[in-house]
């Protein structure tokens, strides 16, 4: 089986800080895979290496088998790629629906998720489809950051700590949001600092310290492998 993303040795710059010191890691599709470490170890930028948002790169960086280590963002983006970033960039002066209609369909994919089928999945955002993005919640907004996404026909999520100060029913729809998309096939890798919403959902976990990944542990492995996580992560 071609991993749907693999990635190999790869280094990552900001200016003239090294950040990234040879992070390997491997997802197959379908699966969902967490990215976990303390805060600054590496993990939001290897998401972001990913895409091209950082400085030099170097490695290889193979997505369903092509290289996309020497592409631009946008290339990158049409690989199948969907980057929900920390910050979730809502346009404030559009309602819900303006812009969860906003993105244009990735060329070549095979179509996203209709606006009916991500209303049937964030009834939320039906409820609030004419409020203009400024004055959905928190939650609200992190829903519609990943339902735009999947509008656009990405098949490989990229998701940067979407739990994080968000109410704990909020949580608990986005823990099932991610069990309903790995049901359709959608391969995820998440970020994530809050270790009891990541643990039911993740096939295998990454840590990552100093830019590097120090321990590979599969779901099964998790209950055996938590004194060493407890360690690493102080969770």
């Amino acid at each position: 089986m071609t991993p749907a993303l693999e990635i190999r040795d790869l280094h990552a710059w900001y200016g003239e800080s090294h950040i990234l010191h040879g992070i390997g890691l491997s997802v197959n599709p379908g699966e969902v895979v967490t990215l976990l470490g303390r805060n600054g170890a590496g993990r939001t930028t290897t998401l972001r290496a990913i895409m091209g948002l950082t400085g030099r790169r170097s490695g290889s960086i193979k997505v369903n088998g092509l290289e996309a280590i020497a592409l631009p963002t946008h290339r990158i983006a049409h690989l199948g790629i969907g980057y929900c970033p920390e910050e979730r960039g809502i346009f404030s002066s559009l309602s819900t629906e303006e812009n969860l209609l906003l993105p244009p369909r990735l060329k070549g994919a095979e179509g996203g998720m209709s606006v009916d089928e991500i209303y049937e999945m964030f009834p939320n955002l039906y409820e609030r489809r004419n409020s203009q993005g400024t004055r959905l919640s928190g939650g609200e907004q992190q829903m519609l950051a990943v339902a735009r996404i999947l509008r656009t026909g990405a098949r490989l999520l990229l998701l940067d700590e979407i739990s994080e100060g968000l109410a704990p029913v909020i949580v608990q729809a986005l823990a099932r949001m991610i069990t309903t998309l790995k049901s359709k096939g959608y391969t995820i890798v998440m970020v994530e600092q809050n270790f009891r919403f990541a643990a039911p959902l993740a096939d295998r976990f990454y840590v990552v310290e100093h830019g590097q990944v120090v321990e590979t542990i599969a779901a099964a492995e998790l209950d055996a492998r938590m004194p060493v996580l407890t360690e690493l992560l102080g969770v």
